[in-house]
């Protein structure tokens, strides 16, 4: 394990003489990148590949006063987001050192896991035996689909002949994911989330693909379809070795996941879950516990699981929809927005962080909207990172790894 950076030390040792409770809060902003990464060319990626920096420079307005106080625009130079001279965070940027591009990878490093063999891709579709064999486990009777596709795009191509036949829309992406998308009138959740857990069980040994996710919708050809993300479902394969949260929770630590952290992690290392419907919603859950406001009990995962209300707290949240609604979809605008809205909710978080809390701020991998195409892009990750009890940032250049993502968070909550 490379040693601790002393930033680590000078910037980021929590209080010990309170009985405060000490809270580290990862915050994941899916897919915000900020520039290629050497070996990008190796992932089919421009060298100018910049998720942050061409949003910046394709809008006429970018307001981030929040995230530019915390150092965002001392990571990399940016139009409309001024350096910071007195910048309350310590910031960088992180080097992803497994090979992938995609959630699962880029939130397994942040735990310590390092892959050196990438999940499977399907860029032609999923070979006929498994189709067939899904179809035959199933008795779906066939599918619809078997590409790459954008998740919205492919309903508006096949929605109304899934609606005609109730054939399930079977299909991938960059990523390593096998997606089944079903209207909920035509396939109940229950059917939808089975056909899921019977494609989970088939994709094994050199198809163990990271991820299977249910994807129900719901619409008409003449209002449109739109995707139900309350009742997303990910089957998720389990992190090989013992994570970060793992060690969290060996030592008594409360470690919630927030959004779709438990799926990309199996609920494994998981104590407490709250599922969320858009970013808005998990930044309100990120502001309630800041605040105190949940009976966590509520969100247990089982009922072995930690509920000492004063027992330290390791939380991990994903905001998904850079990725899902703007970066796939390859919209400048929408991107910038959901930034902005993620920028106001986090003015009011900052301020009420306690000495004894810990914020990081990152991504887990890029997906630059002006970039041809609709994947992912293999960019470092902004690393941000602020606590009241020492509100003097300093540079901490390139990290090689997102492991101090979770390091950094796991010396806080035993510090």
């Amino acid at each position: 394990m490379t040693s601790q950076p002393a930033f680590f030390e000078t910037h980021f040792t929590p209080p010990t003489a309170t009985s405060t409770p000490k809270r580290a809060y990862i915050l994941v902003i899916d897919a915000l990148g900020v520039g290629a990464m050497p070996d990008a060319p190796d992932y089919g990626d421009s060298l100018t590949a910049n998720t942050l920096g061409n949003i910046d420079a394709n809008v006429d307005s970018l307001q981030l006063p929040t995230l530019a106080k915390l150092g965002l625009g001392n990571i990399l130079p940016l139009q409309h987001v001024a350096a910071e001279a007195n910048a309350i965070g310590s910031w960088g940027k992180l080097a992803e050192q497994s090979i992938g591009k995609d959630t699962t990878t880029g939130h397994w490093e942040m735990m310590g896991i390092t892959l050196e063999t990438p999940f499977p891709t399907y860029p032609n579709g999923f070979p006929e035996e498994l189709v067939q064999a899904f179809i035959a486990e199933t008795g779906c009777k066939g599918i619809l689909g078997n590409k790459p596709a954008s998740g919205t795009k492919i309903l508006d191509e096949l929605g109304e002949e899934h609606l005609n036949t109730g054939f399930p829309i079977v299909y991938t992406s960059a990523d390593s994911v096998w997606q089944i998308a079903c209207h909920v009138d035509v396939t109940p959740l229950e059917t939808l989330y089975r056909w899921c857990e019977i494609a989970r069980d088939l994709l094994v040994g050199e198809h163990e693909v990271s991820r299977v996710i249910a994807r129900p919708f719901q619409g008409s050809v003449a209002e449109g379809f739109r995707r139900l993300g309350s009742a997303r479902h990910d089957y998720a394969v389990p992190p090989p070795s013992l994570t970060i949260l793992d060690q969290a929770q060996q030592q008594g630590v409360q470690t919630i996941g927030v959004g779709k952290i438990h799926d990309i992690f199996c609920g494994v290392g998981i104590t407490h879950t709250i599922h969320t419907d858009n970013n808005a919603h998990g930044l309100s859950v990120i502001e309630a516990l800041v605040k105190n406001e949940l009976n966590l009990a509520e969100f247990a995962c089982n009922q072995s699981t930690i509920t000492d209300a004063t027992a330290n707290q390791l939380v991990f949240i994903n905001l998904v929809e850079t990725d899902m609604n703007y970066g796939h979809r390859r919209d400048v605008a929408g991107y910038a927005g959901a930034l902005e809205a993620i920028d106001e909710s986090l003015g009011g978080i900052v301020a009420d962080l306690q000495p004894t809390d810990l914020l990081i701020i990152t991504g887990d991998h890029g997906c630059d909207p002006t970039a041809p195409g609709s994947d992912h892009t293999r960019e470092y990750v902004p690393f941000l990172a602020f606590t009241p009890n020492n509100p003097t940032g300093e540079a901490v250049g390139t990290l090689q790894g997102f492991s101090y993502v979770g390091r950094l968070a796991l010396q806080w909550v035993q510090g």
